[in-house]
């Protein structure tokens, strides 16, 4: 019995291979004979292209000596195309400082100071923090679109590709229009609350030209898309942190305009023209969105240097301090919380994001606070750090992207930093792996750039020192 059930398993796979070849065959006929030309995939037997680690391995390698970074950086920080005045700063993760250098003279951080807005917003608001815009019931037929400081909130939704996704008006007014159709209502007088900030829209030492050069737009609780324009004028329902068009000169307008036509295409019928109204404290709400987590914001601010982001957190610290929601108060309540967090006296801020020649911080503040964020005692400030941009690779350390694009070398993966600079500032502040594998803490920055034509040179030479830092065991 067995030898016969064998000898028909054999007969029948004899009789599937002649199928398969047959059903081949036939198979290769029909198809076009460009397919002919297909030749199967072939694996190299050595690599095609030489390659190495970007991320060389960590060690816990000797603390480089004083003398040895002086050497190493001397001929960078030299240069007179730095100006006058130049600071350095260079440090372990514990804050033990090995080489300085007008380390403790307060001078301007240009967006190196995003990095004291980011801790500072962290450390008072939590990581998971959230920022809504809501729309409430107002009297008889009216409803309030309440701004709540989301600096990301978007007209349209963004594309699905982008990260973190934010929230959108558009969302927002078909969750009204799905509540006032539950209520029976179909027409509705629409008004506006942005009094969540209080004060100037523009900071103290802001020139316009900050807004028409795509830099940054008013602050106020309730925009879109950050102020962005597309070439048409319409809000730029996409993240693009090279868009230099100049942003809205209404954003509130522009964000109040965009809700009542969504509104409008949900069937809604918007009478009159909105005005500012303000909301009860205990008006029903018809619908609510909620921006991403703090802790991707602040990486979001990092990466692209994202100033609107920064003035918007700098608010919100002033409000959980209880503080006036200005530039000033901000600023104030921003100080508060960096001295308690050890930063010293060296912090004199105008506004949230360094884009006012008028906010002053000494590198060693910064070199207290970075520390301080790497630290095991502060896990919640991490997003300060991993939000940095890495050299050759990321945000406005890579191609493109700012004046400090061009770094390589030895900087290249293993240079994570926050860029600044205006028109006569260039500085770099974060972390650098060294030769010998050890992790340094740095500043460097040049406040008092002899002309504005050099400031590519500046920060060219900038990237020099840090590319110089990671190459060097500096003993």
């Amino acid at each position: 019995m067995l030898r016969s059930t064998r000898g028909v398993a054999l007969i029948t796979l004899a009789m599937l291979n002649v199928f398969t070849l047959a059903a081949g065959v036939v198979l290769a006929r029909m198809l076009p004979p460009r397919l002919a030309l297909l030749k199967p995939v072939t694996v190299a037997v050595r690599s095609a292209v030489p390659v190495s680690p970007v991320l060389g391995e960590v060690t816990d390698g000797p603390l480089p000596t004083s003398s040895g970074l002086s050497a190493a950086l001397a001929g960078p920080l030299s240069s007179p195309v730095l100006g006058p005045g130049v600071a350095a700063v260079v440090a372990d993760t514990a804050g033990q400082v090995v080489y300085a250098r007008n380390g403790s003279e307060p001078a301007s951080p240009a967006s190196t100071e995003k990095v004291a807005t980011a801790i500072a917003a962290l450390d008072v608001l939590g990581p998971g923090a959230q920022f809504s815009t809501r729309v409430v019931s107002g009297p008889g037929d009216s409803i309030v679109l309440v701004g709540g400081g989301d600096p990301t909130l978007t007209a349209a939704p963004a594309p699905s590709s982008d990260y973190p996704q934010p929230s959108s008006l558009e969302d927002l007014a078909a969750q009204t229009a799905r509540a006032l159709g539950a209520e029976h209502r179909t027409r509705v007088q629409l008004g506006y609350d942005t009094s969540l900030y209080t004060g100037i829209a523009i900071a103290p030492g802001w020139p316009t030209s900050y807004i028409t050069s795509g830099d940054v737009t008013q602050i106020t609780s309730l925009e879109v898309d950050q102020g962005r324009l597309t070439a048409a004028g319409t809000p730029e329902d996409a993240d693009d942190p090279v868009n230099f068009r100049a942003r809205s000169a209404d954003p509130v307008g522009i964000a109040v305009s965009a809700f009542a036509a969504f509104l409008r295409g949900d069937g809604i019928t918007v009478t009159g023209s909105p005005a500012a109204a303000a909301a009860a404290a205990k008006a029903p709400v018809l619908g609510s969105v909620s921006s991403p987590r703090l802790s991707a914001m602040v990486e979001w601010m990092m990466q692209e240097s994202n100033n609107v982001i920064a003035e918007n957190l700098a608010r919100h610290v002033a409000i959980a301090m209880g503080d006036p929601a200005s530039f000033a108060g901000a600023a104030t309540a921003e100080t508060a919380v960096l001295r308690r967090l050890g930063s010293g006296p060296g912090v004199q801020l105008s506004d949230g994001s360094g884009l006012s020649p008028q906010d002053k911080i000494a590198p060693e503040a910064l070199i207290r606070l970075l520390t301080g964020a790497a630290s095991p005692q502060h896990a919640a400030l991490r997003p300060a750090i991993t939000g940095l941009p890495v050299a050759g690779f990321s945000g406005t350390l890579s191609a493109g992207q700012s004046v400090f694009g061009a770094i390589g070398g030895s900087a290249r993966g293993v240079v994570r930093a926050k860029t600044g600079n205006l028109t006569t500032v260039a500085a770099l502040a974060g972390f650098a792996y060294d030769r010998d594998g050890r992790l340094l803490v740095f500043v460097f920055n040049a406040a008092s750039i002899p002309h504005a034509a050099d400031l590519q040179s500046a920060a060219n030479t900038i990237n020099a020192a840090a590319t110089a830092l990671a190459s060097c065991g500096c003993r």
